[in-house]
């Protein structure tokens, strides 16, 4: 359907239909003016036919976006917000923290600029890193130690370093305990790398 055509009053069919359930609809829009002017709109007639309606928007705290969710028929603003939320939902440790309700049905407003414009640019989220300062210190320390061909293999040509099984060693000797060789892990520690890029300072100094 073109634009002006009736697309949010049409789709008010689909949506009521599948709420019958109980289960939750999600409506997903591209901005929170067309959120918030869709549950105006057309939240009057859902609650006509006794039908609770919540709108999502980015500037909501995490208490207003569960209430939201959890209405019968929600509306939400651009999809990479909700896809966030979902991401969000997946890094915690209890289902009962979960901001989103389990996903039922969704129609998807201006679905080809979302799949094709959106779908350029992946939804990636992180957890806050463990502090590791500390670390750098202590390989700092271990680093002037090493000595080329056998603690590490300098490859002139690839411009790269690689430690032995004794730099790998000496890696894990200076946390204190021996982390090194062992079959779960890659063969390389995290703390390696950082050994890896002042061996080969070292290497290009001498």
């Amino acid at each position: 359907m073109r634009t002006g055509e009736g697309k949010t009053l049409v789709a008010t069919l689909p949506c009521y239909l599948n709420a019958l359930e109980g289960k939750g609809v999600h409506v997903v829009t591209v901005n929170d003016y067309l959120a918030r002017r869709d549950s105006e709109w057309m939240g009057k007639l859902y609650n006509f036919l006794g039908m609770s309606v919540g709108v999502v928007v980015n500037s909501q705290g995490e208490q207003e976006k569960k209430s939201a969710y959890r209405s019968e028929h929600h509306i939400s603003d651009k999809i990479t917000n909700f896809g966030f939320d979902y991401l969000r939902d997946n890094m915690k440790f209890s289902a009962l923290e979960y901001v989103q309700r389990d996903l039922n049905y969704a129609i998807v407003d201006e679905v080809d600029s979302i799949l094709i414009d959106e779908a350029r640019t992946p939804l990636i989220i992180s957890g806050q890193g463990e502090p590791s300062s500390h670390k750098y210190r202590q390989i700092n320390e271990v680093i002037p130690r090493l000595r080329k061909d056998e603690h590490y293999v300098v490859d002139e040509k690839a411009h790269s370093v690689t430690l032995t099984d004794d730099g790998v060693e000496a890696g894990a000797e200076a946390h204190g305990h021996r982390e090194s060789i062992r079959p779960d892990q890659p063969r390389e520690p995290p703390h390696s790398q950082s050994m890896l890029a002042r061996a080969l300072a070292l290497a290009n100094a001498t």
